[in-house]
């Protein structure tokens, strides 16, 4: 789920520093989260459940944080969270890097490819494209019911269908979340790279799924 969809500001932000600053920190996150993968490889249980809600907490807790200006411990919740995700997916990362090491490889080049055209469309579209914030919301919404659906209801196509809709949805986050980077305030450099971090791992975890059922 994206974190990035607030009001817009209406001053100038100095574009280049922050494109730079966001996609540090976005990828100090992805390192925390491979490592919550690797620290979680041989767990089992419910730990990926306590690990997913804890990152909850830290999601909002690093908004919270940041809107009062505690940079510090936004930051340190940005990468707690990006460990606790790593965390709550390690099962499902390993499991496919076991059984189906290619569909991982596969899935790490197709996630490349798809964030980095859709994230330099998105960035090069001049246009304030945050009113399709609410549609996005809705899509996802959307998903997350017919997640649940298909938790009941097993049909082999239905699940690649979900995960092409999926790759949909946080394809259409991507590009608003960039396109938001040409009018975002400095102060907003946090909640973005979380956007854009779970904008990632949303898309890696679809094609995995698409490239596991493949192979």
């Amino acid at each position: 789920m994206s974190a990035t969809g607030y009001a817009d500001r209406t001053y100038a932000s100095p574009v280049p520093a922050l494109f730079g600053r966001v996609m540090g920190l976005v990828a100090l996150t992805v390192g925390f989260a491979t490592l919550g993968v690797f620290i979680a490889r041989s767990w089992g249980g419910a730990a990926w459940f306590i690990a997913w809600l804890l990152a909850l907490g830290c999601l909002v807790g690093l908004n919270v944080a940041n809107s009062r200006g505690n940079t510090g411990l936004a930051m340190t919740l940005l990468f707690a969270f990006g460990l606790l995700i790593g965390v709550s997916v390690s099962a499902t990362v390993n499991y496919y890097s076991q059984t189906d090491p290619t569909a991982v490889r596969q899935a790490f080049g197709a996630t490349a490819l798809f964030v980095g055209g859709l994230g330099a469309g998105g960035y090069a579209i001049r246009r304030d494209l945050s009113y399709l914030y609410r549609v996005a919301f809705w899509l996802l919404i959307a998903l997350i019911v017919a997640s649940i659906v298909l938790i009941f209801v097993r049909i082999d196509a239905a699940y690649t269908v979900y995960a092409l809709v999926g790759l949909a949805v946080f394809g259409l986050y991507t590009v608003l979340d960039f396109n938001r980077l040409r009018r975002a305030g400095t102060d907003e450099a946090i909640p973005l790279a979380a956007g854009i971090f779970l904008d990632i791992l949303n898309i890696f975890l679809f094609f995995l799924q698409l490239f596991g059922r493949n192979n």
